[in-house]
């Protein structure tokens, strides 16, 4: 059994990480409806979703490999680190659940992501930019597509409406964590090199506000937001989705993508 690889985590290499853990993780959840979303259509676009995420991944991975400069690349740092090495989302790592929350997380996810590559677009680091270049083409269609199921299922049946609450109910308090950075974000900010956050909240909640509205949806109340994934503090659902992901790597060292 292969033991897992350290990391140093320098400013730009935890950034990558953390945005491409995000990705791997969202990625693997959507692989898991394969043969098993509610129409062959929506099956595939799944799948093409979770494709897309997976290539934004690889190439954030391959980044973060080459800042370090110790000899990883994008297998080990996907693949070979411990589960409080991985900073993803929270948010990211929930479980599926129906239909309804599969997609409330991708929405929510989506409003935030495809605002944030646009405007990382225009970043001084010329590989981060080019990754968010295609990355923002991608997400745009990830917020197209959730977007309008959203209003499908909250404007829908009755228990169409029930399901797309209670996903929204339990997936909302995640959401404040996208917006979170630490001192190491800070200073790649203050360089140019990444954007803040913070500067695309007002445009978040506004295309959130918007879709729920239409969707009859309604947000729950109360500031609290849950948080931690970031510094490598995750729910129990992260482990069950490395044991997964690293089964072969970890078997067959040497494996690649």
């Amino acid at each position: 059994m292969t033991a897992s690889i350290t990391v140093e985590e320098t400013p730009l290499v935890l950034y990558a990480l953390r945005r491409a853990d995000d990705a791997l993780i969202l990625g693997h959840r959507l692989s898991e409806w394969c043969g098993h979303a509610p129409m062959m259509e929506e099956d595939m676009a799944l799948a093409n979703m979770g494709l897309d995420l997976i290539g934004q991944a690889r190439e954030l991975y391959a980044y973060a490999a080459r800042a370090e400069g110790r000899g990883n690349d994008e297998d080990t740092l996907a693949y070979l680190r411990d589960v409080r090495q991985y900073r993803n989302l929270l948010l990211v790592e929930q479980p599926n659940g129906d239909f309804a929350r599969t997609i409330l997380r991708q929405f929510l996810y989506s409003a935030f992501a495809d605002p944030y590559w646009r405007a990382m677009m225009d970043c001084s680091d010329e590989t981060l930019a080019a990754i968010a270049a295609k990355s923002e083409k991608e997400s745009a269609y990830h917020l197209r597509h959730s977007a309008e199921w959203v209003l499908r299922l909250g404007d829908g049946t009755d228990e169409s409406h029930r399901r797309a609450q209670e996903a929204l109910d339990a997936l909302f308090p995640f959401t404040g964590e996208l917006f979170q950075v630490d001192e190491a974000e800070r200073s790649l900010i203050a360089d140019g090199r990444i954007v803040d956050p913070e500067n695309l909240r007002a445009g978040f909640e506004r295309t959130v506000s918007a879709v729920l509205e239409e969707a009859t949806l309604t947000p729950p109340q109360g500031s609290w937001m849950q948080k931690g994934g970031r510094i490598g503090h995750h729910s129990e659902h992260l482990g069950h989705i490395l044991s997964d992901l690293q089964y072969l790597q970890r078997s067959m060292p040497g494996a690649k993508w």
